[in-house]
């Protein structure tokens, strides 16, 4: 057991002996990383997402259902809701999942991180509502976190590699105290990439050894691609989601299961969201899955 405890997180009990021994042999993320990639249907999400923003004001985009659905797959499965520090591994208290902002659609615009707390069942207009202001404000006025970075830039290179090899230190015995963490992106369930809206598709994500973030997923932008559906070939709309998992978190068929609850609410969201309010009932069974 650790002397001292985190702020972001609990020891997992009764580790099984194959995970102890990875988290000692494997003492970085990146040498620890597996890739997946996972192709998912959207033709049902299109069309749910097209009569959602019918009714509401605030527009959704693909982008809010998939971290929505990933959010609600990391609360319905939590033992991918874990990270490794220190060569222990934990329960991660809460779902956060972080992503890129750009300030401006410009070459010169700079990014700006965010990190937002999904409630277990927090419905998906608050979490629409949440994430663009989330994202407006990140494109506003530079925030405490970014100032504080700014400071760390004037630090000479050598200087500043010395102080984040004492703040990954301190990590590792448990000594970094919640404020320094808690609206760091790199101490997240998840980061997503959201590629497609750069114009830059199928690409994978490293990991970084900073913080505890476990899985990095780098969301193309969609296609029309062949499918196969039983002996015949048609074409879909579809995403390509590429994966970077930390694997001493768990193993693959537990991280395949969990990839599939994002599948199921992303083929089909009036089964698990509901219908969007208002939608007319001539439309119903265009808002369904195909």
């Amino acid at each position: 057991m650790p002397l001292f405890r985190r702020a972001d997180g609990d020891p997992v009990p009764n580790v099984a002996p194959i995970r102890r021994i990875q988290l000692a042999l494997m003492r970085r993320r990146n040498e620890s990383a597996v890739y997946h990639e996972s192709l998912f249907g959207i033709d049902g999400a299109r069309a749910w997402l097209k009569a959602y923003n019918r009714a509401h004001e605030a527009r959704a985009t693909l982008f809010h259902l998939v971290a929505y659905a990933c959010a609600g797959a990391l609360h319905a499965r939590p033992g991918l809701n874990r990270f490794s520090s220190g060569g222990r591994l934990y329960q991660r208290r809460g779902v956060q999942i972080a992503f890129v902002a750009k300030r401006a659609m410009s070459d010169e615009a700079p990014f700006a991180s965010v990190k937002l707390d999904v409630g277990a069942r927090e419905p998906f207009p608050e979490f629409v509502a949440r994430i663009t202001g989330a994202i407006d404000g990140a494109r506003g006025a530079p925030r405490a976190i970014e100032r504080e970075m700014e400071l760390f830039l004037h630090i000479p290179t050598r200087i500043l590699r010395s102080l984040v090899g004492l703040v990954t230190t301190l990590d590792d015995w448990n000594l970094l105290p919640g404020w320094f963490t808690r609206d760091d992106p790199m101490f997240s369930s998840a980061f997503l990439a959201n590629l497609g809206s750069a114009g830059i598709g199928d690409a994978w994500h490293h990991l970084y050894e900073y913080g505890n973030c476990p899985v990095f997923g780098a969301v193309s932008a969609p296609k029309r691609l062949p499918v196969a559906e039983g002996d015949a070939v048609v074409v879909r709309h579809a995403l390509r989601i590429r994966w970077t998992f930390d694997e001493r978190i768990n193993d693959g068929f537990y991280a395949a299961r969990s990839l599939a609850l994002v599948e199921q609410i992303l083929s089909d969201p009036s089964r698990h969201l509901g219908l969007p309010e208002g939608t007319p009932s001539f439309a119903r069974e265009q808002v369904s899955a195909p």
